[in-house]
């Protein structure tokens, strides 16, 4: 009998890959990446020259049918299968991340009139200058007593969709309304796929705030803007998919740009942190999956819904059918790493790595290992990228307490890593404390390479931690749910346990580490809450300030 193979595409910040998969055990053939063009802009406009504010992050959409062109042939080509062999293909995206389009899918930037446009582009997962829209339609769910605001804990992001598209309203109504949908890129990719536009059943409740079926109400979109009163029927209400069903068959074009059979099956779409779970066999109640990269999103099932203050959100069926999808993030992990050294350390590190012939990044983890917990004397706030959760709030700031003229790189570097362990602790024991408990922390993504790290998340959380047995998480998370929807397993748990991959426990907690860092850890509850929950608000008076000049 011959083998069957699945592709999962995964999308990341700054390229895509494919992955070819076994669909009986989950064995990875062969991969390909394909990093984008436009990359991020975040600077200026590359179609213009024109300068972007604060907080923006744009991409073109474009990037992103070349990931199928390129990786997904270059991905077949390295595996040695047979295309027609392959019976699916899946993919996953960063989350929130925004394309205004036609009716016909056609985003709005590759129109003449719009090109130069900000707004009409990709708004990525990142783009934080719609937090005065997060702002106000915060304050006016709490002021109306919205019953959806609770599921959310109790306020919503900058990078969702609803701020998203008021900002878009009252800084461009032209492209606001000219645009026919605002369509999540995971869901604008399988339109490409399939010449279908359905929308995925995790970035509809976790993104666009739908709950029992319904998205908030016209009478609170029109008292936001009386233009906005439209906003959930007209521009983002759209036919449901769940999670693993098949979308439609892979069309002609789509067939010529990925060198794969037309008629296969495309599943629903789906966000990178949520098809990881099945691919780390994360799918029972209790078992938290951090996705750690760029950022960190931890995703959990369970099968009771409660309030979990600062969660990015808890939807029915959000991450596998028949369980609650609960989701909470940090805003910023690898990228604080890579911005302090691409902007804080010395030369004579890079020279000294160098000639070690290591990392960077490896170098000064090393020397940070070498000392003792609390040698530094430092502690962090690890809101470089603002605060996604508990707090949610993109206008915190990151700052480093108890730098002296002894200070090092490396103790600073140190100070960095322990602060995003300490932020994943708070989010732990917020969500046991709102009785959702932890019971298992499952890590994926690239920082999970780096067993400093880990064991120091393992010392700090207290928690035993296992990890996932792939490079390709969202990858082979996404294969698996084209197994799905290609009609080869019955559900994404079945499939997820066929052919997901994990290691048990790699990682467990030492009692006298994890004392000292209770120490440390205290200390940032107290920056943590003096900081963000009002006390001094000089971060925010801080950003205005540069906003103002």
């Amino acid at each position: 009998m011959t083998d069957k193979y699945v592709i999962g595409v995964d999308y990341g910040t700054l390229s895509g890959r494919a992955l070819i998969v076994r669909v009986s055990d989950g064995a990875e053939m062969g991969s390909a990446v394909f990093e984008y063009p436009n990359a991020v802009m975040d600077r200026v406009l590359n179609s213009s020259g024109q300068a972007l504010g604060p907080d923006w992050a744009l991409q073109d959409p474009n990037d992103y049918v070349e990931v199928l062109k390129h990786a997904v042939p270059e991905a077949l080509k390295a595996s040695g299968i047979k295309a027609e062999d392959v019976v699916g293909i899946a993919t996953d995206f960063t989350a929130c991340t925004m394309i205004p389009v036609l009716e016909d899918g056609t985003p709005l930037c590759q129109l003449d009139e719009f090109k130069n446009n900000p707004h009409a582009y990709v708004k990525l997962w990142k783009h934080h200058a719609a937090q005065p829209h997060a702002d106000r339609i915060n304050a006016m769910a709490r002021e109306r007593k919205e019953k959806w605001l609770p599921r959310y804990g109790g306020q919503i992001s900058s990078e969702w969709e609803l701020a998203k598209g008021l900002q878009i309203l009252e800084e461009a109504p032209d492209v606001y309304n000219h645009m026919w949908k605002f369509v999540e890129a995971a869901d604008w990719i399988i339109w490409q796929l399939c010449g279908k536009y359905v929308r995925n059943a995790c970035t509809a409740g976790y993104k666009g705030n739908l709950q029992d079926g319904q998205y908030p109400s016209r009478e609170f979109f029109a008292a936001l803007n009386p233009d906005f009163a439209g906003f959930a029927d007209e521009k983002i209400s759209h036919t449901i998919g769940e999670l693993g069903d098949n979308a439609g068959p892979l069309t002609e074009a789509a067939s010529t740009w990925t060198g794969l059979p037309a008629g296969i099956a495309v599943a629903v779409g789906n966000v990178d942190a949520h098809v990881t779970a099945p691919a780390a066999k994360a799918t029972e109640p209790g078992q938290m999956v951090a996705i750690m990269g760029t950022s960190t999103c931890h995703v959990m099932n369970h099968d009771a819904i409660t309030e979990v203050p600062g969660m990015c959100g808890v939807v029915d069926g959000g991450i596998v059918s028949g369980l609650y999808g609960y989701e909470a993030g940090q805003s910023g992990v690898g990228d604080i790493f890579a911005w302090y050294v691409n902007n804080q350390v010395p030369q004579s590190y890079f020279d000294d790595a160098k000639n070690a012939g290591k990392s960077v990044h490896q170098h000064l983890t090393d020397l940070a290992a070498q000392e003792s917990i609390g040698a530094h004397g430092l502690v962090a706030l690890d809101w470089h990228s603002g605060n996604r959760s508990v707090l949610v709030d993109h206008e915190l700031s990151g700052t480093i307490l108890g730098l002296t003229l002894t200070t090092t790189a490396d103790q600073v570097y140190r100070a960095l890593l322990e602060s995003t362990a300490y932020g994943t602790r708070m989010i732990v024991d917020t969500f046991a404390s709102s009785g959702v408990p932890v019971k298992e922390f499952i890590v994926a993504g690239g920082l999970l390479k780096n067993t400093f790290l880990m064991q120091m998340y393992s010392d700090v959380t207290r928690l035993p931690i296992s990890t996932i047995d792939t490079d390709q998480g969202p990858a082979l998370g996404s294969a698996i749910h084209a197994a799905v929807a290609s009609g080869n397993y019955p559900n994404v748990n079945a499939a997820a346990e066929a052919m997901g991959k994990v290691n048990k426990h790699v990682y467990t907690p030492n009692e006298e580490r994890s004392l000292q860092y209770d120490k440390l850890y205290h200390e940032y509850v107290e920056l943590h809450d003096y900081f963000g929950r009002g006390a001094n608000n000089v971060m925010k008076r801080l950003k205005q300030m540069k906003r103002e000049v």
